[in-house]
């Protein structure tokens, strides 16, 4: 059988823009095929999808709108979180350097006040030291009250001893009073006029019985010049004794 040359010619012969038209040909009567085959309520049902369509696509761009607010809201709770929790660190840190503060103030007073009681005891120890050393002057310089001596016989004796010690005399009390009364039983007055050294002008006085030579040759400084002054006369009788004889108490006779 012989071949169909022709329609090979008529093939080849076809161009791309003929394939492009016979494509697009064969598209519109398939879409003819298909509206024709569509029922009566086509229009509605076409429509109700337009709408459902243009619905669903509304509703997509509402979600989109609450998705974006949303996020919009966590981004501001966030940040509102944050300026929180910076607002409360910054009152923390606040508060804290007010403690730090106050007791570092605290601290300061503190040391202060141990600073000034230290002070305050360092000028009353001064002053009291201060105080003593004034008091121990005073004592030093301050006069000793004289002795006072009863005017009799055992305050005449008392005063001459005492005397007798700053000179460095000897003597006793009882050796002192034994020769007091052998000599002129107590009595300050009392003079010789009978023995030799009446006899001779020179009598015997006071309560030792002491001649007015040996008186005036033994007499102790700082007591009166009167033969008879009782501590005058028994001072320097045992200033004599204690030259003559060692001590007034080794006096057991007239001397």
């Amino acid at each position: 059988m012989p071949k169909n040359t022709n329609a090979r010619r008529l093939s080849r012969s076809l161009t791309r823009h003929h394939k492009i038209g016979i494509a697009g040909v064969a598209t519109l009567g398939a879409a003819a095929i298909a509206f024709s085959a569509v029922p009566s309520n086509a229009d509605t049902t076409t429509n109700e999808a337009a709408v459902s369509t243009a619905a669903v696509t509304y509703g997509n761009e509402q979600i989109k709108d609450v998705k974006a607010s949303v996020t919009d809201q966590l981004a501001g709770a966030s940040v509102k979180a944050e300026q929180i929790a910076a607002k409360k660190k910054a009152a923390a840190a606040k508060k804290a350097a007010a403690a730090k503060k106050a007791a570092a103030e605290a601290a300061a007073k503190k040391k202060a006040a141990a600073a000034a009681a230290a002070k305050k005891k360092a000028e009353a120890a001064r002053k009291a030291k201060e105080a003593a050393s004034r008091s121990a002057k005073r004592a030093a310089i301050k006069p000793v009250a004289a002795k006072t001596y009863a005017n009799n016989l055992d305050g005449w004796i008392r005063q001459s001893l005492d005397i007798m010690k700053s000179k460095g005399i000897p003597g006793s009390y009882n050796g002192l009073y034994k020769n007091i009364m052998r000599e002129s039983s107590g009595n300050p007055n009392a003079i010789n006029d009978w023995d030799i050294n009446a006899i001779n002008g020179i009598p015997s006085k006071g309560l030792l019985q002491v001649i007015p030579p040996t008186f005036s040759a033994y007499h102790v400084a700082g007591t009166s010049w009167n033969i008879y002054d009782p501590v005058a006369n028994i001072t320097a009788a045992a200033n004599y004794a204690a030259d003559r004889y060692g001590s007034i108490d080794n006096v057991n006779s007239a001397y």
